[in-house]
């Protein structure tokens, strides 16, 4: 198993950002409608871009993560990823040259709700323009293009960076060999939309949030507990809390007084990671890209799923799916896998019976790994003699 205290470090800043300067007179436009006149990428990359620049790997973050997927001589923390990513590991930096995006929209350097306007001098807050995953792909896309990768050996990405690479190989068929999607989904059911639509409403229910408006050092962090609690919930297995936790009770010394004070162990460990996270993430981010999950929708390219998944036209796709996943239930991984094999698409579907739920490919490495590793291996990757 992986550290768990390395693949919740979500918040570490990114070691390289660059501004894309490919985006044209019009800036950069938004699927959804409205325009951002400039945006700067938060990236991390590990391992050497060959000679013909056909080696390159572009990984697509889940919702929190920053873009330091794994460690390096720039930054030697331990990473989110840690277990999957550098030399000899599943994703080889002794082979391919790796990249992690901290996606559009976020808040760990990349160009967010949090940014400053070039247009008006002042942060964007609420008024970003409405944020899609399609944007957060094309945003990927023009990264590796600046990067000087104009094909992408692969995309891979896990929970919101699996709805990215789809839409990346959806987008840009023509620039990518191979897709690696885990517990994504082809559109957010009703359970899932339900859950972040109620973060959201928490997050904005907290009078510090002041419309999206607030200030530095005045953040809406009651709101942002809160919503983050509930998703450590929902990101988790039932059956995992209860072998880790049980009924166990708090000792006498962790307990305040305090009227209706946690009292239980699993209060506590909830209490501890939502800490940890909501002093470091942007409550606007949060709520844009939460939304921008909502909104993703594979039919809409086309007028079904299958009209969708035609559009890719990569060599193979694996698609991996948790047992005990809620969020991102098994049967939408054989959804994504079915439609991309009536559309000629080769499949390595692979379901991973885990206690881990959702967040499984954070820390399972032992199921992962594997898998993750064959399926790269059977790629093929030019010499870069």
């Amino acid at each position: 198993m992986a550290n768990e205290e390395n693949a919740y470090s979500f918040t570490t800043k990114a070691t390289q950002h660059i501004k894309l300067n490919n985006l044209g007179a019009e800036g950069f436009s938004m699927y959804k409608g409205g325009r951002l006149a400039e945006v700067t990428l938060a990236y991390e990359s590990w391992g050497e871009l060959s000679p013909k620049a056909d080696n390159a790997i572009l990984i697509f973050t889940g919702l929190s993560p920053s873009a330091h997927a794994a460690s390096s001589e720039q930054d030697p923390s331990p990473g989110w990823w840690e277990y999957m990513v550098g030399p000899g590991k599943p994703i080889d930096t002794n082979r391919f040259f790796v990249v992690c995006m901290n996606s559009l929209g976020g808040c760990h350097g990349s160009t967010g709700p949090g940014s400053m306007n070039p247009e008006t001098g002042e942060n964007y807050g609420a008024d970003f323009p409405g944020l899609a995953v399609e944007d957060i792909a094309r945003a990927g896309y023009l990264l590796m293009q600046e990067l000087g990768v104009e094909h992408l050996h692969a995309a891979v990405g896990s929970s919101k960076g699996g709805m990215a690479s789809i839409s990346y190989a959806m987008q840009f068929p023509q620039s990518i060999e191979y897709l690696i999607t885990i517990s994504a989904a082809a559109h957010a059911l009703p359970l899932t939309i339900a859950l972040r639509s109620l973060q959201r409403e928490i997050i904005r229910s907290d009078i510090a949030w002041k419309n999206g408006r607030y200030s530095s050092g005045e953040e809406p962090l009651t709101g942002m507990l809160l919503a983050r609690k509930l998703g450590l919930v929902s990101y988790r297995a039932a059956d995992e809390w209860n072998a880790k936790f049980d009924r166990a009770k708090l000792s006498a010394e962790k307990l305040t007084g305090k009227a209706f004070q946690h009292e239980f162990e699993i209060e506590n460990y909830l209490e501890y990671n939502a800490q940890k996270f909501v002093h470091s993430f942007d409550a606007n981010s949060y709520l844009y890209l939460s939304r921008a999950m909502d909104w993703f929708d594979i039919s809409e390219h086309g007028g079904s799923i299958d009209a969708g998944m035609s559009k890719i036209k990569v060599k193979k796709a694996q698609v991996i799916g948790v047992t005990t996943d809620i969020l991102f239930p098994l049967w939408q991984q054989k959804e994504i896998a079915d439609s991309l094999q009536r559309t000629d698409t080769e499949v390595d579907y692979i379901e991973i019976d885990s206690v881990n739920g959702h967040d499984a490919f954070l820390v399972d490495s032992d199921h992962f790994s594997p898998v993750v590793r064959r399926f790269l291996d059977t790629t093929v990757v030019v010499s870069q003699e």
